[in-house]
C-alpha cells in the first residue's frame, strides 16, 4: 500500500481583472482619461503667472498755498511725488504754481509746455501735466513729460488744472527697480493769485509694467458683482439627477469610479 502525504488543496489560479465591464464602457473610460489629461494640461497653460491687484487709498487732503503733500503711492515710507502749491510775491508781481514734482526715476504724464523745446523732457522744467478724465489709460504708451499743473506768472496763465473736479494725474514710479503705474485724483480751484488743491484718492497697479485705468480701484476678480468672483452664488450647484462620471471622479481612480457606480445603482433603484 502506497502511503503519501497529502499537501494543502491547491486552487487553480485565474487572471485578475479590474472589473468585468463591457467593451463599450472600457472605451468610454479611455476617452474620459484622455479628456482629463488634456483638460489638466489646458488649465496649467492658462494659469496666470501673477495675480493683478490694484491698491487704492481713499483720502481727503487739502493743499493750500505754500503747502505741499508727499504722495507715497505704495505706503513704503518713501515719497514718490511731491504735490506743491507755491506762492511768491515780489514788488511788481506775484507768481503761484501748483506742481507735481516726481522723485528720481519717476514721472508724471503730460507734454511739453509752450516755452520748452519739444525735444526736452525734464520734469523740472515747465512741463504741462495732463488732467486726465476718468477711464483714461495710464501705461507704457503714454507721454510722461508732465510736472506743472497750474501756473500764474507776470506774463500769462498756464496749465490744465484750473478749476477742475475729480481729474487724474497719470503717474509712473519705481518699486524695487521695476516700473509701476498709478493715478492720483484731485480737484483744483483757482482764481486771481490763489490756488487750492484737494487730493481725494490715489491707486497703483501691483504688476510691474501693467497699465492702469484712471479711477479704477479694483481688478475684475476683486469686483463683488463679478459672477465668477469668490463668494458669488452659482445657479443649481447640485444637479437633481446623478450625472455621468466627471473628470474629477475619474481622476480619483478606483475610489472615484466606485462612488460613481454607487450613484448609478441608487438612481436605477429609484
Amino acid at each position: 500500500m502506497n502511503h503519501f502525504r497529502r499537501g494543502p488543496m491547491e486552487r487553480p489560479s485565474r487572471p485578475r481583472t479590474t472589473a468585468d465591464l463591457p467593451d463599450s464602457v472600457h472605451q468610454q473610460l479611455s476617452m474620459y482619461a484622455v479628456a482629463a489629461t488634456a483638460a489638466g494640461v489646458g488649465l496649467l497653460a492658462l494659469a496666470p503667472p501673477a495675480e493683478a491687484k490694484i491698491i487704492y487709498t481713499s483720502t481727503h487732503h487739502v493743499i493750500p498755498q505754500n503747502h505741499h503733500y508727499n504722495l507715497d503711492l505704495n505706503h513704503d515710507g518713501v515719497a514718490d511725488f511731491n504735490l506743491s502749491n507755491h506762492y511768491y510775491c515780489g514788488t511788481d508781481f506775484c507768481v503761484i504754481w501748483l506742481y507735481a514734482l516726481p522723485a528720481a526715476g519717476n514721472a508724471v504724464e503730460g507734454v511739453n509746455g509752450p516755452l520748452v523745446p519739444q525735444q526736452s523732457c525734464d520734469p523740472n522744467d515747465s512741463m504741462i501735466a495732463s488732467a486726465l478724465s476718468r477711464g483714461s489709460r495710464i501705461g507704457p504708451k503714454a507721454p510722461f513729460c508732465g510736472g506743472m499743473m497750474a501756473n500764474v506768472g507776470w506774463l500769462a496763465t498756464y496749465g490744465k488744472w484750473w478749476n477742475v473736479n475729480n481729474r487724474y494725474l497719470g503717474l509712473k514710479f519705481q518699486v524695487k527697480g521695476k516700473t509701476h503705474y498709478g493715478w492720483a485724483r484731485l480737484s483744483v480751484k483757482g482764481g486771481g493769485v490763489k490756488i487750492t488743491a484737494t487730493l481725494t484718492g490715489y491707486a497703483y497697479e501691483t504688476i510691474p509694467g501693467k497699465a492702469i485705468i484712471a479711477g479704477k480701484t479694483h481688478c475684475p476678480a476683486e469686483d463683488p458683482t463679478n459672477d465668477f468672483a469668490p463668494g458669488a452664488s452659482l445657479p443649481n450647484p447640485f444637479p437633481d439627477k446623478p450625472q455621468p462620471a466627471s473628470l474629477g471622479a475619474l481622476a480619483m481612480g478606483a475610489p472615484g469610479l466606485s462612488i460613481w457606480r454607487r450613484e448609478e445603482l441608487v438612481s436605477a433603484r429609484q
